[in-house]
């Protein structure tokens, strides 16, 4: 199916549930709301901390909570989630919410995964070169990947175009070999009759790659708020401080 219309797709963190690494890194029962509700206003008029509204502080294992999620995105014209997907040579992490959500059938929502392909680090509270959990990139580790997601690919939520499951990689500069990466998914998924709609997100200063090795996606995602768009701004911003 070819679809013209315009698709909102959110992109959804699967942080807001504890998980043992989290509990050994950052302390027991940390979750994404540990940094929310610590966040401060840096300037005047700054509404710091956003505390939830509707939803209140979730937990992502609850089921009901992922039914509420549904229901709320869809009241403001949301056509699916695009949950961030981890991998690390085969070990997943925070992978809870959309494995149940694949495994019950439940919610009924359209969905597409994207490879959070960085290490994790300690970026957050300051030790960026301290690594929690490196990526090491290998042409048996893209087939084992790739292959570990076609059974979400086959499932009818999956989100397509032209009938074509829609994979994105976050940080597509990382991959020493992108390009041979890409090649073998879509070899693997071709084997099982899928032909792949890839994308990669685009993030100021972080993703440059040639043109040509660009080309090797079927689209690319404006990540926000440190897009492109946003790095061109401040060096305008820049060049006028520079004037005045």
């Amino acid at each position: 199916m070819s679809d013209n219309k315009i698709r909102p797709i959110a992109i959804y963190l699967p942080q807001f549930h504890p998980i043992p690494e989290n509990d050994l890194w950052w302390g027991k029962g940390f979750t994404e709301w540990t940094n929310t509700s610590k966040a401060k206003p840096l300037f005047e008029g700054h509404y710091q901390p956003h505390l939830p509204a509707d939803l209140g502080f979730y937990d992502l294992r609850v089921p009901e909570t992922r039914e509420d999620q549904v229901k709320l995105a869809a009241e403001y014209g949301i056509y699916g989630f695009c949950y961030y997907h981890y991998w690390f040579n085969g070990k997943r992490i925070l992978e809870r919410p959309f494995t149940e959500v694949f495994e019950s059938g439940k919610p009924d929502f359209p969905f597409m995964l994207c490879w959070a392909n960085e290490n994790w680090t300690r970026i957050w509270d300051g030790g960026d070169k301290e690594v929690l959990l490196e990526q090491n990139y290998n042409e048996e580790d893209d087939r084992a990947h790739i292959n570990s997601l076609i059974p979400f690919f086959k499932d009818k939520r999956y989100i397509t175009i032209d009938n074509k499951p829609v994979f994105a990689l976050y940080r597509s500069a990382l991959l020493p070999d992108i390009k041979r990466t890409v090649q073998i998914w879509r070899e693997e998924a071709l084997k099982h009759s899928i032909t792949l709609y890839i994308c990669r997100f685009e993030t100021a200063g972080s993703e440059n790659i040639d043109n040509n090795t660009s080309m090797i996606f079927d689209a690319s995602i404006e990540f926000q708020p440190v897009s492109t768009a946003l790095s061109a701004y401040r060096n305008w911003m820049f060049e006028e401080k520079r004037k005045n």
